[in-house]
């Protein structure tokens, strides 16, 4: 990450939009932006799927739903962020993981500038993928500062994206079942 030049941008712009960047309220807001997008983006440098490479043997082949996963990302239109929980689910196939390395995944998919259509494909990918499961439900539900505090200026509106795989896709009442626990006051 280049924080110099991140900090000349900050700079820039509040030059273009008519600031001072040298006014004392003003002095520390480039580096502070450049900081901030540091770790907002920090995901644009990690493999979230090495925190699946840790698994244990077992012949559990129920669903294990880690639910409302905290997120927030940056949407690549406007790099303006977007919040909200994720929900995910897999049915293993001989093999689990630590609950903490999904919400490790979620965590770092989020870190980088996207749509959040793409972040949910993204998830449910790593997951299929490196844990091998029968099937994989990703459903993230956020709220967009694009729409909330611009544009349409519609705050409070979720956008709510799934991504179905294997079980989780061709059979409606294990479908049915992960909706049930997602909606419901477990």
């Amino acid at each position: 990450m280049d924080i110099e030049a991140i900090k000349g941008a900050v700079r820039t712009i509040l030059t273009a939009i008519g600031e001072d960047p040298d006014r004392p309220g003003l002095l520390e807001t480039p580096r502070r932006v450049a900081h901030m997008y540091a770790e907002m983006f920090s995901g644009l440098a990690l493999d979230p799927s090495r925190h699946l490479s840790v698994t244990f043997p077992e012949a559990y082949d129920e669903m294990v739903l880690i639910r409302d996963i905290r997120f927030t990302s940056m949407c690549e239109h406007h790099l303006l962020p977007f919040s909200g929980v994720a929900h995910v689910a897999y049915i293993p196939d001989g093999k689990v993981t630590g609950l903490s390395k999904i919400a490790r995944v979620v965590e770092e998919v989020s870190r980088k500038p996207q749509v959040q259509e793409r972040m949910t494909q993204t998830i449910a990918e790593m997951v299929e993928t490196h844990l091998e499961t029968s099937g994989v439900a990703v459903v993230v539900s956020a709220e967009h500062s694009c729409m909330s505090i611009r544009g349409i200026r519609k705050p409070g509106s979720k956008t709510i994206t799934s991504a179905l795989r294997g079980e989780f896709k061709e059979n409606q009442p294990t479908r049915a079942e992960f909706m049930s626990l997602i909606n419901g006051a477990n």
